[in-house]
């Protein structure tokens, strides 16, 4: 029971509740696009059909699926770690990759002149951000 006792100091409790919360994110969001593939990429190809992105909606989707599993794989395990052990390594990767991710999804979108869409991420960028600040406490 120890173990965990660190959790209850407030920058331990938010280091984790940051890294699990980008894990859920990116995760569901991660694998949506693998079990829906064929969805998705109908979806985006219409999306970006009329933007300078339109003939790279694939290998876009599918780095920015791969970026998101890999986001969200790490922040999932750096929660354990933060819970673990107090470490915020694996988190603060993470993190990085999770902002990374927002960013070029923002990007795309403000290229489609989804500008709604765009504005939407502003939050998630936000506490990617936020998080990997607090990862380096």
């Amino acid at each position: 029971m120890d173990t965990f006792q660190h959790l209850l100091n407030p920058v331990d409790s938010a280091q984790f509740l940051a890294a699990a919360f980008l894990a859920v994110l990116f995760l569901q969001s991660g694998l949506d696009k693998v079990s829906d593939f064929a969805g998705n990429l109908s979806w985006l190809t219409g999306h970006f059909a009329k933007s300078p992105l339109a003939g790279f909606v694939k290998p876009m989707l599918v780095t920015v699926t791969l970026t998101e599993l890999a986001a969200g794989f790490l922040c999932a395990g750096g929660a354990a770690q933060v819970a673990w052990s107090g470490e915020t390594g694996i988190a603060l990767r993470g993190a990085q990759l999770a902002a990374a991710n927002v960013l070029m999804l923002f990007f795309g979108q403000r290229l489609a002149k989804d500008y709604a869409g765009a504005a939407t991420l502003v939050g998630y960028f936000v506490l990617s951000v936020g998080a990997l600040l607090l990862m380096s406490l």
